[in-house]
Formats: structure tokens, C-alpha cells, sequence
């Protein structure tokens, strides 16, 4: 009788400790939860809208071609990216562009909000940096301010980049005539370029961008969680294909000539050698988008100064509005990133 009431009053003592280890419990798997809901959410919205940046021009010109034949191109290289950077960073499959923004210790279910938010405006059809919007809210100001500058940087680099280059080469291979001339031979040369220049341009445009991805997983992830994710951006990837693109592939469709395949050729390789060169300077996080958007900018001012000078203030009218869009990711990132500071206090 005596042992019984013993162990009755230790368990009736212990009792706020086993609540409080239950509490702890529930905790943890709540922020699991955040965790992978966050890392879902963020891989769509970011795939939806990027998308246009690195096979937007790919959909466009060979918009007669079926889906999944151009999902499983796609996708080869999205797994070849993945797994080289698993394995030769050890883990690490951002090639190191979280080095400088950790995994938090905690993951309250705020930080599902800049994820969340992307979510709706890819839905609008609206680009944005998906950079600033999602890592924002991870990042130090020391960081944030670093990648604004980067993202600033490239965007200027891109536009007079592109409008150097298109001045010398629109007219030899933008105008109507040059157009017209491509004939089914030299149109089989240039279908093999243009896959070849969008396979570089999306394995550079995942290295950049796997870090805007996975900023919800582990740093180091293992073998299962490397497979879980691989399995679910292939899955995102199948349902973007089947649907062309969505809503924002009209920001490129706008675009002078973009279902040419040459033309789309041109563009791919342009900026993804820009994404080379410049984006792997350093391993600071940068906005893609503004690279894009950049070249499209400076790729529409010349050929429509060589070309359709009569239309120059409808090119103008395009960039304008593609300008204001990625600041529309820019203000509403910093935005975010402020509301949870005030949810931290």
C-alpha cells in the first residue's frame, strides 16, 4: 500500500514535467510540419514563377511539341544539378548559397508567410524575385543588403549587355527577312543549339536558385531527404509542364520573336552565360529574375531601335512593366521581413 501511494505522489509531482515534455513533443512536430509544408510551398511558388526565366523560351518555341517529352529533358538535367552539388558539397545541394543564412532553431508557422505570399502573386501571373522574397526573411541585414546589391548589379549588367549584343546581331538574325530565310535544314541546327543552351542555362539557373528551394530542409540532407525532394520538384516540374508554363509564361510570349527558335537559342545562352560568369563570382544569393528581365529589357530597346522604331514606345511601355513587377517581389520581401521581426518580439 505504501509503494503504490509512493509512486502515485512521484508521478503527481512529475506531472507538470511530463506536460511540459508533451508540449515540447507536440512543438516539434508542429514545426515539422512548417518545415516541409514550407519547403512544398516555397519549391512550387518558386519553380512557377521562375520558370519563365530558364524555359519560358524553351515552352514558347517548341509550344507544338509534346509536354512530356520536354518535363523529361528537363528533368534529367534538374537531376544531374541536384545530385552533382549533393555529392560535391557534401550534403549540400544549394552549392553553397546558404553558407551564410542558417537553418533557425525554431520554425514558427510566420516564416510559412513569404512562401505563402509568393504563392498567391505567381497565381497572378506577377514575376518577382523569388530571392528576396523568400530568403529575406531568413537573412541578416548584412546579407539582404548584399544580395540587393548583387541583384542590382546584374540587372544593369544584363540590360546593356543585351542591348550591345542585339545591336550588332538584330538585324542578321531578328528582322522578318532573317526569319523567313531559316529554312528546315538550318532550323534542325538550330533546334539541337537551342535544347544544348537550354540544358546550360537550367543547370545555371538551378545552382543559383536551389538555395531560394530548400532554405526550409536541413542544411546537410541525407540520402532519403535528397530523394523526397527530387521526387517532389519532379512532381511540380510534371504539373508546370502540363500547363505550359501557366499564367506568367505571358511575359514571355509578349516578346519579339520568342517562339522563333533561334531567337529563343539566342536568349538562353545569353543569359545563362551571364548566370556563369557573374552569378558564380561569389556565393551570395542573387535574384535571377532581375538577370531576366534585364536581358529581355535591353534585348527589346535594340531591336526595336534597328527594327520598329515606329513601336519603340510599346517596347518601353513592356519594360516599364516588367520593372515594376520585380520591385512589387522586392517591396513586398522587405515587408514580410519585417512582420516577422515584429512576431519575433
Amino acid at each position: 500500500m505504501i509503494t503504490n501511494v509512493s509512486v502515485i505522489c512521484w508521478h503527481f509531482q512529475d506531472y507538470p514535467e511530463f506536460k511540459k515534455r508533451g508540449s515540447v513533443n507536440q512543438l516539434r512536430q508542429m514545426e515539422n510540419s512548417i518545415i516541409y509544408l514550407g519547403f512544398l510551398i516555397a519549391a512550387y511558388a518558386v519553380i512557377a514563377n521562375d520558370v519563365i526565366q530558364t524555359l519560358g523560351t524553351f515552352l514558347a518555341s517548341n509550344h507544338k511539341q509534346k509536354w512530356w517529352v520536354l518535363w523529361g529533358f528537363a528533368s534529367v538535367i534538374l537531376c544531374a544539378t541536384l545530385i552533382y552539388g549533393w555529392n560535391l558539397h557534401q550534403g549540400d545541394v544549394t552549392y553553397g548559397r546558404l553558407d551564410k543564412i542558417p537553418l533557425p532553431e525554431t520554425m514558427p508557422w510566420w516564416y510559412l508567410l513569404a512562401p505563402l505570399t509568393l504563392l498567391v502573386i505567381t497565381r497572378f501571373g506577377i514575376p518577382v524575385s523569388t530571392t528576396f522574397m523568400i530568403l529575406s526573411v531568413f537573412s541578416s541585414q548584412q546579407v539582404i543588403e548584399g544580395m540587393v546589391f548583387k541583384s542590382v548589379i546584374g540587372y544593369a549588367l544584363a540590360l546593356v549587355t543585351a542591348l550591345i549584343i542585339y545591336l550588332v546581331i538584330a538585324k542578321r538574325f531578328e528582322s522578318d527577312e532573317a526569319l523567313e530565310n531559316l529554312d528546315k535544314k538550318n532550323k534542325r541546327y538550330w533546334l539541337a543549339a537551342q535544347w544544348a543552351s537550354t540544358a546550360f542555362l537550367w543547370s545555371q539557373w538551378l545552382i543559383q536558385d536551389f538555395a531560394n528551394i530548400y532554405v526550409f530542409l536541413p542544411r546537410q540532407l541525407s540520402f532519403p531527404e535528397l530523394m523526397m525532394s527530387l521526387t517532389v520538384l519532379l512532381g511540380i516540374m510534371a504539373y508546370i509542364f502540363n500547363s505550359r508554363g501557366g499564367k506568367i509564361q505571358k511575359i514571355v510570349n509578349q516578346k519579339s520573336n520568342t517562339r522563333n527558335i533561334r531567337s529563343a537559342t539566342l536568349i538562353d545562352l545569353f543569359y545563362g552565360l551571364l548566370l556563369f560568369f557573374y552569378g558564380n563570382m561569389n556565393n551570395i544569393p542573387m535574384s535571377t529574375t532581375w538577370t531576366f528581365i534585364g536581358v529581355l529589357a535591353g534585348r527589346e530597346i535594340a531591336i526595336h531601335y534597328l527594327l520598329r522604331k515606329q513601336h519603340m514606345k510599346k517596347a518601353y511601355v513592356l519594360i516599364g512593366k516588367d520593372f515594376a513587377k520585380v520591385n512589387i517581389g522586392l517591396a513586398v520581401s522587405i515587408l514580410i521581413a519585417f512582420l516577422i521581426q515584429f512576431f519575433k518580439v
